[in-house]
């Protein structure tokens, strides 16, 4: 690699850095080009060069983020592991990820006002691959085959979790409850959801 094209990615890498950290700090909908460019201490023209548009730079930006999302997805491939525990590892990374940025959360379910090419690639693999991969890993850890019932319980599993993290990014939402770390959360809702299967 030369020097130049260490630079390039070096700067590109910067740039998209900073833009996810004012991502997590203003969101999405605040956020502009002369505040990435501060952030990332480099010029307007650079960010056009290298990602032509805010929306292609959101873009790039959401797709690194949302592949974070996705490599959660690999701990429910992970037969060494039993099932419940499989699922508890993957919910924690998960929700850490979201945590993070819980506006995103609103965005990625399509509750917000704005869509990205990440977006949908993000709901056309959930669509695909992801729930289907926590429906068979309930499947496993319960015995239920019915697959409408399957998806009751991930719905519900789910809005266990992402209800707090919805509450948490609307402004000026009620404060409902102190939160409790994820990890006792989740050991909580296992030790009672799945009480009848073990």
């Amino acid at each position: 690699m030369t020097k130049s094209s260490e630079k390039d990615g070096t700067t590109k890498t910067n740039i998209l850095n900073a833009t996810l950290e004012l991502i997590k700090t203003e969101g999405l909908e605040k956020i502009t080009l002369r505040k990435i460019a501060a952030a990332a201490d480099v010029n307007l023209a650079l960010i056009n060069y290298y990602f032509g548009s805010k929306d292609k730079l959101i873009n790039e930006t959401l797709k690194v983020l949302l592949a974070s999302f996705q490599e959660a997805f690999s701990i429910l491939d992970d037969y060494s592991m039993p099932p419940k525990e499989r699922f508890k590892t993957f919910l924690l990374h998960y929700i850490n990820s979201i945590i993070v940025y819980p506006e995103l959360l609103r965005e990625m379910l399509g509750k917000g006002d704005i869509s990205f090419e990440s977006q949908l690639d993000y709901k056309n693999f959930m669509k695909t691959m992801g729930l289907n991969k926590i429906k068979m890993t309930i499947q496993e850890i319960t015995g239920v085959e019915d697959s409408d019932i399957l998806t009751m319980m991930m719905m519900q599993i789910h809005a266990a979790f992402f209800f707090p993290i919805l509450m948490a990014c609307k402004q000026n939402a009620p404060i409902i409850w102190n939160p409790i770390p994820i990890e006792k959360q989740i050991d909580h809702l296992f030790s009672h959801y799945f009480a009848k299967y073990s």
